[in-house]
């Protein structure tokens, strides 16, 4: 499998521009020039970054969509979790309590992933369930303005969006606070899964958090497994978000429950050291226990330092 960087001219993981407290996709620039080989693996650091809509009723309903064919295109990109509001400062370097006021943002990891390949000029589809509200009707629309296929969202009449309030304060540690009791991206249905856009994908992309509840963590398992029966890559960024699980432990064993069935997974060095139960996620012999034998690529991201990834020959930095 070959992986091809793209550059793109602006960062392209946020819907829309917002305060620093969101993060953005580095630059896509690199330093081939400071590659070696180490432990028999490579290692790469990157170098850092800084319509209308329609209405619903009843039961929970599809998002009808004439955004781009699924037909032609064999790099199709379908991402597959939570999608929702955050609400930012607009003042940066306050706690949500001193936060005079807020702007609202669209999120969601694995959508703000759609976004940023449509933007890139890639083919990207969205699966997950919004609320049959003002909200969810916002975001499949900006789904839809973004080249994103939205045919695979549903509206659950019965549970609002979820909204996240999120913020970067002084000392630099992010600040989150969640509204989900039950929001809509946890309902998701295994019968409500479109199975067809999800075999037609090149990568199928996802993260942990929708793997807390039931029944979207059972309809998560069912999209990953007819994902790889119909030989499409699997994807995993876990995104830990502790505060949404019941516990530490559990939000460990959760995201190692999925951990070997992905082609790709995308992590932290906090993640790792949080998967490791406090080991140095510096250390390449650490991360190596985190190399499953299936998979293919293992990236790890350091925050403004860069990122490094993994092959099962190589460690690139």
């Amino acid at each position: 499998m070959a992986l091809h960087v793209l550059a793109p001219s602006a960062a392209p993981c946020c819907f829309a521009d917002s305060s620093s407290a969101r993060p953005r996709l580095g630059d896509g620039t690199y330093s081939s020039s400071s590659a070696r080989v180490l432990y028999g693996f490579k290692r790469f650091k990157a170098s850092a970054a800084s319509t209308s809509v329609r209405r619903f009723r009843g039961q929970t309903k599809a998002f009808s969509s004439n955004g781009g064919s699924l037909e032609t295109d064999d790099s199709l990109v379908v991402c597959f979790g939570e999608m929702l509001i955050d609400f930012v400062p607009t003042t940066s370097g306050l706690s949500l309590g001193e936060a005079p006021e807020f702007k609202k943002a669209p999120g969601g990891a694995p959508a703000n992933v759609a976004v940023g390949i449509a933007r890139l000029g890639g083919q990207a589809a969205f699966i997950g369930k919004v609320g049959e509200d003002e909200f969810g009707y916002m975001l499949a629309d900006i789904l839809k303005q973004n080249n994103v296929n939205n045919q695979g969202m549903r509206f659950d009449p019965g549970a609002r969006t979820a909204l996240a309030f999120v913020t970067l304060r002084k000392d630099g540690e992010r600040e989150f606070m969640f509204y989900r009791n039950p929001s809509a991206d946890m309902l998701l249905k295994e019968e409500e899964l479109d199975l067809d856009i999800i075999r037609k994908a090149k990568i199928f992309h996802y993260g942990s958090i929708s793997l807390i509840t039931e029944p979207c963590k059972s309809a998560h398992i069912a999209a990953a497994k007819a994902a790889k029966d119909a030989g499409v890559l699997l994807s995993y960024d876990p995104n830990l978000r502790l505060p949404l699980w019941s516990s530490a432990e559990s939000a460990r064993k959760g995201i190692l429950s999925i951990w070997d069935f992905a082609d790709i997974i995308k992590t932290s060095v906090e993640e790792i050291s949080f998967l490791t139960e406090g080991e140095d996620p510096y250390d390449d012999a650490v991360v190596r226990k985190l190399f499953h034998p299936n998979l293919k690529l293992l990236l790890v991201t350091e925050g403004p330092d860069g990122c490094r990834y993994y092959s099962k020959a190589c460690i690139y930095f």
